[in-house]
């Protein structure tokens, strides 16, 4: 299933430079120019679309660094094309590229809110917040044709299950009065991811995601319906965003975002790498500050996987961006990301009796 191309510069509307090999194929191969004809490479890659039928709904995890146990996640691989997502090496499980491949041949699980609605109904089940984009974003542009997030939505509002959800896309405003419904129960809270209000910047770390322009009105549209909504800053990356720290939290607060929370980049596996192609690509003359920046916080390594560190990091930066994070979060009275006000009482599984004065 790998990509009969190999990439060496940007493609329009891509995050990623080139594509990697992934790290389980027995053999890797290099280009090189041997004056002989070559296959020309595509200036435009179109959306590949694979359908998967899961055998579970759930993701589940014990990570300390996170606020949830369990997960949903309807799609695998993400038009949005982050350049940083950490979920880019989970895509070498099925034979494919962390690089251009993450962006363009995705994975849509099928049967999702059947395969929910069994698990919720099992005898043992224990109810508690299950998160909605655990991995990769529920309303990336593929749910537009899908609709599986909304079904699930439907599902967990029927049965008074409470959820979170974490987007960057203003497809989410399809769902307003859905998700209205469920806040009106105490079963949501909606955190908008919000990395920088430079257009251009942007375009090329997160190219088919939504504008900053379309988050604020995103994070201003849930709060006038009543939904609780947070920003996340995420990720802050040293000489490229962490100078817009209070602005970014400043205009969040004015659309009526409530809670905040930031995280340090993360460069897992094949991330790293391709994070680099794409300082040298579009900021060669930070690259080096950035990379020793982030060094620095990650006790010398590109990264630090270990819980407790992973998410935020350590040493002298840190504190600085920490410090500066939470007095501005405090002036502007936003609280940490939580997942408090939630209801958990009054779940009932899909096929249970339903009360008869309810």
């Amino acid at each position: 299933m790998t990509s009969p191309y190999r990439f060496t510069g940007p493609l329009k509307g891509r995050g990623a430079t080139y594509n990697p090999d992934n790290r389980f194929q027995p053999t890797h191969g290099t280009v090189e120019d041997d004056g002989w004809w070559q296959q020309e490479l595509p200036a435009r890659i179109a959306t590949q679309v694979q359908l998967e039928a899961p055998r579970s709904a759930f993701s589940w995890n014990q990570s300390p660094d996170l606020g949830f146990d369990r997960s949903l996640n309807p799609y695998r691989g993400c038009e949005h094309g982050c350049i940083y997502c950490y979920a880019r090496p989970s895509h070498a499980y099925w034979d494919l590229s962390p690089g251009i491949d993450f962006e363009t041949r995705l994975i849509a699980k099928t049967g999702m809110a059947d395969r929910l609605r069994e698990e919720l109904c099992k005898p043992g089940y224990v109810c508690r917040p299950i998160n909605l984009s655990g991995n990769t974003d529920c309303y990336q542009p593929i749910e537009a044709q899908h609709g599986t997030t909304r079904s699930l939505l439907e599902l967990l509002l029927e049965c008074r299950h409470p959820v979170t959800l974490v987007t960057k896309s203003a497809l989410i405003l399809r769902d307003r009065e859905l998700l209205a419904e469920m806040a009106r129960e105490r079963l949501v809270r909606v955190f908008v991811s919000l990395t920088s209000l430079d257009n251009e910047l942007k375009r090329t770390l997160e190219p088919r995601t939504a504008s900053p322009a379309a988050r604020l009105k995103v994070i201003r549209d849930l709060h006038e319906a009543g939904v609780p909504v947070g920003v996340l800053v995420a990720p802050v990356i040293p000489a490229i965003n962490d100078s817009e720290i209070e602005t970014l939290l400043a205009r969040a607060a004015e659309a009526g975002a409530r809670t905040a929370s930031w995280t340090l980049l993360r460069l897992p596996r094949e991330v790293s790498p391709l994070f680099e192609a794409w300082l040298e690509e579009h900021y060669p003359e930070r690259a080096g500050k950035v990379m020793s920046l982030l060094r620095q916080s990650r006790g010398g390594q590109n990264n630090d996987s270990r819980f407790g560190h992973r998410m935020r990091g350590e040493g002298l930066f840190v504190d600085m961006i920490d410090q500066r994070f939470r007095r501005a979060a405090a002036r502007l009275q936003m609280g940490q990301r939580a997942e408090m006000g939630l209801d958990t009482t009054r779940f009932r599984a899909p096929h249970a009796q339903q009360d008869l004065f309810g």
